[in-house]
């Protein structure tokens, strides 16, 4: 499996690793610009031969870890922080929903490791990872079989299901089992099936609205049955983070991304837009910060994450290699929780 080395210098054609009768990012017998096996559905019963390629051995915990993608479990813990102050807000003084908030925080982290492991599996089956940058996927690196890999996947999906079904339970509001299934049916479509979004630039819009909007809004709501102002703000500016997150990973993967026939919104408008727009969506957040510092003082507190949100630009536009931008990618992660956890406590104190 050919791979793009992370220090590479971003724009440059992969060199190293290419056996005789391949160019640089095509694998033999493929056609430029399209992505083995595109179109397809991923039903591992069709596709005989992705469980063998490239196969080392049996996953390890640490594979099955490194799976989960850790590192994007801030996106996940950021908007339930940011809507449970903002209920804590709204609410009558004194009144609080630790089990809702708690059953709220784990639909959030199931979905976020669920669509994880469900971008691992579809990736991996279609061919996408064969151009990747960075460490090998489960599925694209051989680690485990995909069947493994989207019934993990689907687990979790299901214990999302499960949380999701409580807070409905608890909170009377049975419409929102029509928003919990919307939020999985995105989840699975964001790389899987045979049109996904995310393979048309549409990965930003769907994070905006499912990690920004509803996370932060529904865990408002299934608190107090309202959804306040400081809620749909928060939610706009963690959603606005969230794209940030996506956008630096895509800048990282533009190269291969291209290779593979993945137009994700870095393809589509180039490397120096891409970057530019990286820091409208990181920068725009502490606007709403400093809005809400106005009438909330402990919200001056979150302009402290411009201490990592700051370096994290000035890295992403002048990058020149995948390493300094995985750098970034984490930085800006961080800076999603620690937006998250600051604002949230400056509407709840």
């Amino acid at each position: 499996m050919q791979r793009l080395n992370p220090s590479e210098t971003l724009g440059a054609p992969a060199s190293a690793g290419q056996s005789s009768g391949k160019q640089a990012g095509k694998p033999a017998g493929k056609a430029a610009g399209k992505p083995a096996n595109s179109g397809r559905s991923g039903n591992p019963a069709k596709r005989n031969g992705a469980e063998a390629h490239g196969r080392s051995g049996p996953a390890t915990a640490g594979d099955w870890i490194s799976g989960a993608r850790l590192r994007t479990l801030p996106l996940a813990i950021a908007p339930v922080a940011l809507g449970t102050g903002a209920a804590i807000v709204a609410s009558d003084p004194g009144v609080f929903h630790p089990v809702r908030a708690l059953l709220a925080l784990i639909v959030a982290l199931c979905l976020q490791i669920g669509v994880n492991y469900a971008n691992d599996y579809s990736d991996g089956i279609r061919g996408t990872d064969a151009y990747r940058v960075g460490p090998a996927r489960l599925t694209g690196g051989g680690a485990a079989r995909p069947r493994s890999v989207l019934t993990v996947a689907l687990a979790f999906f299901g214990l999302a299901a499960f949380a999701g079904l409580v807070l409905v339970i608890l909170s009377g509001q049975w419409w929102l089992l029509l928003v919990g299934a919307a939020a999985i049916v995105a989840a699975w479509f964001y790389t899987g099936g045979k049109r996904p979004y995310g393979y048309f630039g549409l990965g930003e819009l769907f994070v905006f609205v499912f990690f920004g909007l509803v996370a932060t809004a529904g865990t408002t709501f299934v608190q107090v049955g309202t959804v306040n102002l400081e809620s749909w703000l928060g939610g706009v500016a963690i959603g606005l983070i969230a794209c940030a997150v996506l956008m630096v990973n895509n800048l990282r993967d533009i190269v291969p991304d291209k290779a593979s026939g993945k137009r994700t919104l870095a393809v589509l408008i180039g490397n120096l837009p891409g970057r530019i727009v990286f820091c409208v969506l990181l920068l725009v957040p502490f606007a709403i910060a400093a809005f809400f510092a106005l009438f909330y003082p402990l919200a001056w507190f979150v302009l402290f994450v411009l201490l990592l949100a700051l370096p994290a630009c000035l890295i992403t536009v002048t990058a020149k290699t995948a390493a300094e931008l995985i750098l970034a990618l984490k930085l800006t992660s961080f800076s999603a929780l620690l937006y998250g956890l600051l604002l949230g406590a400056a509407f709840a104190f």
